[in-house]
């Protein structure tokens, strides 16, 4: 996929179906708040190692080694950046009325500041939530509303997913061996390790009777249950579900792997260990409680919970967890990364449960991005041979580079958790 050609990007605006893309086919009308826009990007982009080129004109803190953002149309990028902040700056990529050809490299200029202070002035973010849309009541992740959520991302296409991740169908980060940017190491062997990992933290071996809380596409499930275990496995999107059970059953293990299409709050038993992988972010901030306190329910006394979960700085989930983004309004409605002082003040007010021990890695998750971004463009013609519009793929793009920028400046980390509960393990 091509992302960097503006004059793409000027026949892009006309080809934009407004039925779908209704946010992106449409300018905003706000001259006031475009002015402001307008004052506000200046001000920040001269502090940053980006430069800025206007058809007429060029600006930012940048040299000329530096990622450029080119502005093909300058107005409706202050029209919709006013409007709506990070929503508009994402659709107008969308929109092709902003380009780049280091999109990784832009967003990461834009992420590293907002890692130590707000690219918006202090006065005006007390106003964010009034200015800027509130995430809405529909979106929230009750069991009917997490169905719908998680419907709109991973059942897009069983198909869609194969196209950029590897045989595992592992849609979480990797642990390479060694700097992984450096890894010569195939993103499989590199996925299984991470998945070995936290089976390992989790204490799963022969016997262990095994809960895991989103399933994926059966690949945890699989070597969970290939070392001994009984394994039943949480889904509530069906695509997955059904892919996963042709997986597991290809393996040979269907005897071992129960796949449930079942809301976690709904899961019943009494297990050894419980694994989760990257999917407490699509619980919300006002249901983690319920998260931590069904995995406390469902844990035997002494057994232990291996969590890998999606980091942000304590003061970046406070200020953001009401805020409507743009990740929240195209890829995950509903979605909110924790903290780990979030997670240890859920886990201490609601549960037995306690950290004993944490492992980060984001680096390995901007390498996991980074090579996940370089398949999915190269594949561009086999995304739209799925009936996959150039709208979609320039905002996945997007959504692939903002993740990787997010690992690679440490706005976003990740790590494995391994949780104990209190108590003697009885069988």
């Amino acid at each position: 996929m091509t992302v960097t050609s503006s004059g793409t990007s000027s026949g892009l605006a006309a080809r934009i179906d407004p039925q779908q893309w209704p946010g992106v086919a449409t300018v905003p009308r706000a001259p006031a708040r475009a002015a402001i826009a307008r004052r506000i990007f200046h001000r920040s982009v001269a502090a940053l190692p980006l430069r800025v080129v206007e058809p007429e004109a060029w600006y930012g803190g940048g040299t000329g080694t530096d990622p450029v953002l080119r502005l093909v149309r300058p107005d409706a990028f202050f029209a919709r950046l006013g409007d709506s902040g990070t929503i508009g700056f994402g659709e107008a990529f969308m929109a092709g009325d902003w380009e780049t050809d280091d999109l990784p490299g832009v967003l990461s200029a834009f992420a590293a500041r907002m890692r130590t202070r707000s690219l918006v002035p202090p006065a005006l973010q007390r106003l964010r939530n009034k200015v800027f849309s509130r995430q809405p009541a529909h979106e929230d992740n009750t069991i009917e509303g997490a169905r719908e959520n998680i419907h709109r991302h991973y059942d897009l296409s069983n198909d869609l997913f194969a196209l950029f991740l590897d045989e595992t169908m592992t849609y979480s980060s990797a642990i390479f061996d060694g700097e992984p940017a450096e890894s010569t190491e195939t993103l499989a062997d590199a996925q299984r390790r991470k998945i070995d990992r936290l089976l390992d933290v989790a204490g799963v071996g022969e016997n262990s009777r095994v809960l895991e809380i989103g399933t994926g596409w059966g690949g945890l499930a699989v070597r969970a249950a290939a070392r001994g275990a009984r394994v039943t496995t949480l889904t509530i999107s069906a695509e997955q579900a059904e892919l996963a059970e042709r997986r597991i059953a290809d393996a040979g293990l269907s005897d071992r792997v129960d796949v449930q299409l079942l809301d976690y709050r709904e899961a019943q038993g009494r297990y050894d260990a419980v694994v989760s992988v990257e999917m407490i972010e699509a619980v919300g901030a006002n249901h983690w409680d319920e998260y931590f306190t069904t995995v406390d329910r469902l844990l035997v006394p002494g057994g232990r919970f291996g969590l890998q979960a999606i980091l942000q700085d304590d003061r970046i989930v406070r200020a953001t967890q009401d805020t409507y983004t743009w990740i929240r309004k195209y890829i995950f409605p509903g979605g909110q990364c924790a903290s780990v002082e979030a997670i240890e003040r859920t886990l201490a007010d609601h549960t037995s449960l306690r950290i004993a021990d944490q492992f980060r890695f984001g680096h390995h998750y901007a390498e996991t991005l980074h090579r996940w971004r370089g398949t999915f463009e190269a594949r561009a013609a086999e995304v739209a041979e799925l009936g996959f519009d150039e709208t979609f793929r320039r905002m996945w793009s997007l959504y692939l580079a903002y993740s990787e920028a997010g690992f690679r400046t440490g706005y976003l980390d990740v790590a494995q958790f391994t949780i104990t509960k209190r108590g003697a393990h009885t069988a």
